[in-house]
């Protein structure tokens, strides 16, 4: 498993209970707007392409928000669902 920081761990969980909700790919700009997260859509987006590279989550468009993958899905009740 990858080692992600608080903030990447903070973001892979929001994407996944937003998910879940919507079942519509999310956007950083969603996060940012629905949730605070004090800072920028640029800044999640980047956190995103990591969390993609590391195969946590993925982009079913070139212009679509991310959705968790198989692996995003066991990180997350791994180490995060507590």
């Amino acid at each position: 498993m990858p080692a992600l920081s608080e903030r990447q761990e903070t973001i892979l969980a929001l994407i996944i209970h937003e998910y879940i909700d919507s079942a519509e790919p999310v956007g950083s700009k969603t996060l940012v707007e629905h949730f605070g997260l004090g800072v920028s859509p640029a800044t999640v987006r980047s956190e995103m392409v990591s969390l993609t590279d590391n195969g946590l989550l993925r982009q079913p468009h070139t212009s679509a928000g991310r959705v968790p993958s198989e692996e995003g899905y066991r990180y997350f009740v791994r180490r995060l669902l507590r």
